[in-house]
C-alpha cells in the first residue's frame, strides 16, 4: 500500500509538493520517473540510477511477461530483489503497448501526430498485427512470434507477481488518429477493464486507475469522473491530448479537475524538458518519460545550456564538460570531446555517461521546481 500526503500548495497554480510513501521508501513529489522497460536503465547498474537521483522507476508488464516472464521474477522474490533495488517501482499494466505495437506500429506515428493529413481511425478498425477484444487484446511475441492474450485480469496477475510497489489498471491507449467514435467505444472498454481490476487485484500493491479519452473534452471529463469515482489509490493520465501543446495542458487540467485531489497523479508517458514546468503547475505529481535515457543513447545530451549532439564534429576538440553548472560525475571528470570519441568509436561507455548525465540533469530540474513550489516561486 501507498499513502500520499501533500505537504504543501502553489498558491499560483495547481502545483503542489507530496510524500508518496510505499513500503520500499518515500518519494517527494512532483518528480521524473525513469524508464526501466526490462528492469534496467540501460547502460546503468542499479547504484548508478540511484546516483542520479533518481526517486522511483517504471517497469513494463509485456515486456517482462514475454522475457524472462513474470513466475522467473517471483522465484527471485520479485523486482526489487531481481533489479538489486530497494526503492519504489512502478509497472504499467501493457496498456501502452496496445496503441505501439498496433495503430502506432501500422502508421508510424507517436502520441503526438505529425502529420495531420493522415486519416482517422474508424470504429471496428483493427491494427494489422493485434487483435482488440472487449476482454482483451491478443498480440504477437516479438520474440518467437506466438499468441499472447492480454486482459484486465491477466495484467493484474503478471503486476502482482513482477510485485511492484504500485501497478496500473489495463486500458487502451488509443491512437491520436482515432475518431470520436472510436475513442468511445475504447473508452467503454477501459472503463469496464478498470472495474474487472479492482476485483481481481489480491495483493497490497497499490493500484492506479488510468484516465483516457483521446483530445476530446467530453470524453476526458467522462473518463476522468468515472475512473475517479472507483476507488483506486492513485490515477494515471495516459493516451494522446491533441497535436499542440496547449492542448495537451488544456486537455491535462481538464482530467486532473475531475479526480480526488487527495489521490496521487501520475502523467504516462510525457516529460520533455519544455513540458515539465507546464505538467506540474497543471497538478501532476509523478510522470514518466524515455527522453532523457532514449536520447542519450542517440548522442543528445541535456544541459543548462541547450541540447547537444555530442556526435558532431565540433565536439571533437572541446575540452569543457557537458555542463559546467552540473554537478553530476560525468561533468566533473570528463570532457565533451572524450565522450564525442567514444560515439565516434561507438563505445557503449558513451551511452552509459551521458544516460548518466541525462537522468541527473532531469532530476536536478525537477528538484529545482520543487524548491521554486516550496519558496512560493511557482
Amino acid at each position: 500500500m501507498i499513502d500520499f500526503k501533500i505537504v504543501k500548495k502553489s498558491k499560483k497554480s495547481k502545483a503542489r509538493i507530496g510524500l508518496l510513501k510505499t513500503s520500499h521508501g518515500v518519494v517527494e513529489t512532483p518528480c521524473l520517473v525513469p524508464v526501466a522497460t526490462q528492469a534496467v536503465i540501460k547502460a546503468l547498474d542499479s547504484k548508478e540510477v540511484l546516483d542520479t537521483k533518481s526517486q522511483i522507476l517504471i517497469c513494463n508488464t509485456f515486456h517482462l511477461h514475454i522475457r524472462p516472464g513474470e513466475d522467473l521474477v517471483k522465484k527471485f522474490g520479485g523486482l526489487h530483489k531481481f533489479m538489486n533495488l530497494n526503492k519504489p517501482l512502478m509497472t504499467d499494466s501493457g496498456g501502452f503497448q496496445v496503441f505501439s505495437l498496433g495503430f502506432g506500429k501500422d502508421f508510424g506515428t507517436g502520441k503526438i501526430l505529425k502529420d495531420k493529413k493522415m486519416g482517422d481511425i474508424d470504429y471496428g478498425q483493427q491494427p494489422k498485427l493485434l487483435k482488440i477484444t472487449d476482454k482483451g487484446v491478443y498480440f504477437r511475441s516479438f520474440v518467437d512470434g506466438k499468441e499472447l492474450f492480454l486482459g484486465p485480469k491477466e495484467s493484474i496477475k503478471i503486476q502482482e507477481k513482477l510485485g511492484a510497489d504500485i501497478i496500473f489498471a489495463f486500458d487502451e491507449c488509443t491512437s491520436p488518429m482515432a475518431s470520436k467514435k472510436y475513442t468511445k467505444a475504447s473508452l467503454l472498454k477501459t472503463h469496464k477493464w478498470a472495474e474487472i481490476c479492482l476485483k481481481e487485484k489480491k495483493t497490497k500493491q497499490a493500484l492506479y486507475g488510468i484516465v483516457q479519452g483521446g483530445k476530446f473534452k467530453d470524453l476526458r471529463k467522462e473518463s476522468a469522473k468515472f475512473i475517479g469515482s472507483l476507488p483506486f489509490d492513485g490515477f494515471g493520465i495516459g493516451g494522446e491530448f491533441g497535436d499542440n501543446n496547449k492542448t495537451m495542458v488544456d486537455m491535462l487540467k481538464l482530467s486532473l479537475s475531475e479526480l480526488p485531489e487527495n489521490k496521487p497523479k501520475h502523467l504516462l508517458g510525457i516529460g520533455y524538458l519544455k513540458d515539465i514546468p507546464r505538467i506540474i503547475k497543471a497538478g501532476v505529481d509523478t510522470f514518466d518519460c524515455i527522453v532523457p535515457t532514449h536520447y542519450a543513447r542517440r548522442g543528445r545530451a541535456y544541459t543548462s545550456f541547450g541540447e547537444l549532439d555530442i556526435k558532431k564534429k565540433i565536439f571533437s576538440n572541446d575540452k569543457k564538460p557537458l555542463d559546467s553548472k552540473c554537478s553530476c560525475f560525468v561533468c566533473k571528470n570528463y570532457s565533451r570531446g572524450y565522450i564525442h570519441h567514444l560515439f565516434r568509436a561507438k563505445e557503449i561507455t558513451g551511452m552509459k555517461l551521458l544516460t548518466f548525465h541525462n537522468l541527473y540533469f532531469f532530476n536536478s530540474f525537477v528538484e529545482n521546481i520543487r524548491k521554486d513550489i516550496k519558496c512560493g516561486k511557482i
